[in-house]
């Protein structure tokens, strides 16, 4: 069940389903654990995914594959989560979920370049590179990684303001 076939099949079955609630499929994996196999389906979305968002899903993911035969006879694991930190940056919409991140982006010309993202639009993302707006357009462009930041930018508005007056 690890082929490209397999996983397209998936995907196609799925991505409806996670339609339905408002949700885009980010992807589809299927690796063996002993007897079993592991199903991850990752679902993603403008704002984030809630928890009852995930569990609505996976009940709804989980009623499709009983309806049909994709996962065939062998058991298997069903665990529907939304993507993590590190999870590349490979579609326009991946970028414009992280607008005000720190990112890390791999450019097709084999260089690297850090920065905040500033804004996105349907051709391209912006970057603020050491306080130099750079424009990147997303065919320039191979992927991204959101680098953890221990202190967000959205924390040095607020530096100094503990609700003491003093």
């Amino acid at each position: 069940m690890g082929s490209a076939t397999s996983r397209d099949r998936l995907m196609k079955l799925l991505e409806p389903v996670a339609c339905a609630h408002g949700l885009d499929l980010e992807d589809v994996t299927v690796t063996p654990a002993g007897k079993r196999r592991l199903l991850r389906v990752i679902v993603d979305r403008d704002g984030g995914v809630s928890l009852d968002d995930v569990a609505e899903v996976s009940l709804a993911v989980s009623t499709a594959l009983d309806d049909g035969d994709a996962m065939g006879a062998t058991p298997y694991v069903l665990e529907v989560s939304s993507p993590g930190v590190d999870r590349p940056l490979t579609e326009p919409r991946h970028w414009r979920r992280a607008v005000r991140r720190l990112v890390k982006a791999d450019l097709r010309d084999g260089t690297l370049v850090e920065g905040r993202i500033v804004t996105t639009d349907e051709t391209g993302v912006e970057l603020d590179v050491d306080g130099v707006a750079r424009r990147i357009d997303y065919q320039d462009l191979t992927r991204g990684r959101v680098q953890v930041e221990f202190r967000r930018f959205d924390d040095a508005e607020d530096d100094g303001e503990d609700g003491d007056e003093g």
